[in-house]
């Protein structure tokens, strides 16, 4: 059976607020494009058509945008109640029907070569190696494989952090432990975690690999967002030419923006019908119609169809001084 693709996206992302009471979370701008977009662009190359896709909070503006923007075929599940990622999953169970899938969770950008282990019919889970793993869902692996799954633990088994990125061959198997741990109401942290259920699929004896990822780009705050969008706009290449104003790469225009008089860049995404007049903006993202003018930006996030102007000032300070702007 072709493999399918479940990408929760139902989260409401509170990190990101005041940004995600009008815009969810997937649909955030990282390097010239959604979050959402850099996990469905990869799709197609894998063979991938079949999308289920967990929607919840805005569902409606996620349907839109894919409808859009993608030819693929997308079923959706509304998850009302969030009950953690294994609940999510639970719910796309009589549309995966028996096939193979590819999860992966919708506020996560990776880099890894994911050809191999489509194909392959074997079961992975992505992990890459962080400083500080209690934070995360952590793997200890024996051997090559995966022998124990934690859930943000306080004593880590390994520095191996789970990324949110899953390949599935067994999903029987899967939707029965998620079904285990559901009907005997084995929570961690409050919530039905894929990571229990996958480690029931271990307890069995199934064998489970690692998947190690190269890029991992967390957008859950606004800090890490613009960190993501800095790393990844250094992978583009192909820098706009903009008449009027000055460039600095690496930079993301959409081409329905207008800059007018400025400098922009490095790190700057600007999404479509952006407008940015008369301002030097630098590792910012500047989302959908939004208006900015007259400003020093830096390090900022400008939200859908915001306005932000300020004004230049000039002084002329002499020693010892201490001036403050407002």
């Amino acid at each position: 059976m072709r493999t399918k693709a479940i990408i929760p996206v139902a989260g409401v992302g509170t990190r990101l607020r005041p940004h995600t009471h009008t815009v969810p979370k997937a649909l955030m701008i990282v390097a010239g494009k959604p979050i959402l977009a850099h996990i469905l662009d990869q799709l197609p190359g894998l063979g991938i058509r079949d999308v289920v896709m967990v929607v919840g909070y805005m569902g409606d503006r996620i349907r839109d945008y894919v409808k859009k923007n993608y030819e693929l075929s997308v079923t959706y599940v509304e998850q009302r109640d969030r009950k953690g990622l294994g609940h999510a999953v639970h719910m796309t169970e009589a549309h995966v029907k028996g096939a193979p899938v590819l999860i992966v969770l919708g506020d996560t950008i990776f880099e890894a070569d994911l050809s191999k282990v489509v194909s392959g019919g074997r079961n992975y889970i992505g992990v890459k190696e962080v400083s500080d793993p209690s934070n995360f869902g952590v793997v200890q692996v024996t051997n090559g494989l995966v022998k124990r799954l934690v859930e943000k633990p306080e004593v880590p088994p390994s520095n191996l952090a789970i990324v949110g990125v899953y390949y599935i061959a067994d999903t029987r198997l899967l939707f029965d432990s998620i079904n285990r741990i559901m009907h005997k109401k084995i929570r961690t942290k409050g919530e039905y975690q894929l990571t229990d259920a996958l480690q029931l699929m271990l307890d069995s004896g199934v064998e489970l690999r690692t998947l190690p990822v190269r890029g991992w780009y967390d957008c859950g705050k606004t800090e890490t967002l613009l960190g993501a969008n800095r790393d990844l706009l250094e992978l583009i290449k192909r820098q706009p030419s903009i008449p009027g104003s000055v460039v600095v790469p690496p930079v993301a225009v959409d081409k329905t923006a207008r800059i007018h008089n400025c400098i922009v860049g490095p790190h700057v995404s600007v999404a479509p019908g952006a407008v940015v007049k008369d301002s030097i903006v630098r590792n910012c993202i500047i989302n959908a119609n939004a208006h900015v003018e007259d400003i020093l930006l830096h390090g900022s996030v400008v939200g859908e169809n915001a306005t932000v102007r300020g004004a230049f000032k000039m002084v002329n300070v002499g020693d010892s001084s201490e001036v403050q702007l407002t």
